[in-house]
């Protein structure tokens, strides 16, 4: 399914479309030599918003939780890409321990987690699941909706305290999909014999996204030069805000000042290209977290002045009731695509430095302004055309859809090697690299 766009592809998307096509050749070489000097997460997924006048990640996440609302036609894919990441850190891998989140009855996330672990079985793995929730003390299953049940067990650390696996079963790799939003557990620790990907350092108890988009602002200026664009067509401004406590309304001058300064850079670039429909505004969100929470779109520095009691507690706390103490205040890019009249956003998703599909995140009840991950979402998989990597260049720019993934995916590997450029600079073991 191809979303309708609410306006026509023209302007500065449209030339923005052509030049990437054009470059192909160009593009893929220099994502190769990157390649060569940076690894690659061990997978991602990118929240894209496509703005008619610039195409732009607005978020990136180094745990994805959606794998169940890939197309089936792209498992394949997935397979192929989970055994080059393999490879890399294990490659006579036999047993995989895949973490998953501490709250996994949600049907849902369980679903991605069956997904998974179909993906590796596919590539030679014995997997099972490893609980870091305290309350899992034997091996405890898990139903799924379609009838089918995972099981869930205590991880144990080796008598010499060097490996993590579970009673009889030994991984030479561990897997992450839990972000680790809580903090640390003391049990991922000093694990000197195993691969833990992604390390912990990715995880949200370290990692913040104002990191993120200042690795991102460098990849942008490289592809902008590269391509011949303006990076602005691919990244959205940002700043950030720490010391920031709005339960006691601490750092709203900060968050005021930065709301006024990028409203005016935001401005300025409108009337650089006439778009002339669509009135600035930026998100603001804690620099650290995920699962859409502590939210806001704001239009005016006054609207984090005068913020209310509700505002004030919606703001001050995230998942595992974390409180918030840095913001990032990003551009905003609305979206102006739709499926059947919802607004919809692309979320592309990758194992190591490959594209393995995607799909639409569509909220019926959101503004092309607001943020899409809440409560009452849908997904519609994307099979990417089947044929996302092979661009159509003899269609009419705008036209065909494998172009428009394409470019989706281009652009989603921008996110992932900023991604790659963050974890190297935040590790606290460089050494290792």
């Amino acid at each position: 399914m191809v979303p309708h766009l609410a306006t026509a592809l023209t302007g500065p998307l449209l030339d923005l479309e052509k030049k990437i096509l054009e470059a192909t050749p160009a593009i893929e070489r220099w994502f190769r030599l990157e390649w060569q000097e940076h690894t690659p997460p061990f997978y991602c997924s990118v929240d894209l918003r496509n703005a008619g006048y610039k195409l732009a990640p607005v978020d990136t996440n180094l745990f994805p939780g959606g794998f169940n609302n890939l197309a089936t036609e792209m498992l394949p894919l997935a397979v192929q890409a989970a055994m080059a990441a393999i490879d890399k850190y294990c490659p006579d891998a036999r047993n995989l321990l895949l973490v998953p989140e501490s709250h996994t009855r949600n049907p849902y996330y369980l679903q991605n987690i069956a997904r998974l672990m179909q993906i590796f079985r596919q590539t030679g793995l014995h997997v099972r699941l490893g609980s870091l929730s305290p309350d899992i003390t034997e091996p405890t299953p898990l139903a799924l909706p379609d009838g089918n049940m995972l099981v869930i067990e205590p991880m144990v650390r080796s008598a010499n305290g060097r490996r993590l696996g579970l009673k009889d079963f030994d991984p030479c790799t561990i897997l992450l999909n839990n972000d680790l939003s809580a903090g640390i557990p003391s049990i991922l620790e000093n694990l000197h014999e195993q691969s833990l990907l992604p390390p912990v350092h990715a995880g949200w108890a370290v990692r913040r996204k104002s990191n993120h988009f200042a690795a991102y602002d460098e990849v942008a200026k490289k592809f902008g030069k590269l391509i011949d664009v303006d990076p602005w067509m691919v990244n959205p401004f940002h700043a950030k805000c720490g010391e920031i406590n709005f339960q006691e309304d601490i750092g709203s001058e900060c968050l005021a000042d930065n709301v006024t300064m990028l409203l005016a850079k935001i401005k300025k670039k409108y009337k650089e290209y006439g778009i002339k429909d669509q009135k600035p505004f930026v998100i603001v969100k804690p620099d650290a977290g995920t699962y859409g929470m502590g939210i806001m779109t704001v239009r005016d520095a006054s609207d984090v002045k005068d913020l209310n009691r509700k505002q004030r507690n919606k703001m001050s706390v995230i998942k595992d009731g974390v409180a918030v103490t840095d913001v990032i205040i990003q551009e905003g890019v609305p979206t102006f695509e739709s499926i059947n009249d919802a607004v919809a956003e692309p979320v592309v998703y990758m194992i190591d430095r490959y594209v393995v599909g995607g799909f639409y995140r569509v909220h019926a009840e959101r503004g092309i302004d607001q943020n899409l991950n809440a409560p009452g979402s849908q997904y519609v998989p994307l099979a990417f055309a089947q044929q996302h990597a092979v661009p159509d260049l003899k269609a009419k720019p705008g036209t065909a859809a494998p172009n428009r993934f394409y470019v989706y995916g281009v652009v989603a590997r921008l996110g992932l090697l900023a991604a790659s450029l963050e974890m190297e600079r935040t590790d606290p073991n460089p050494e290792v690299y």
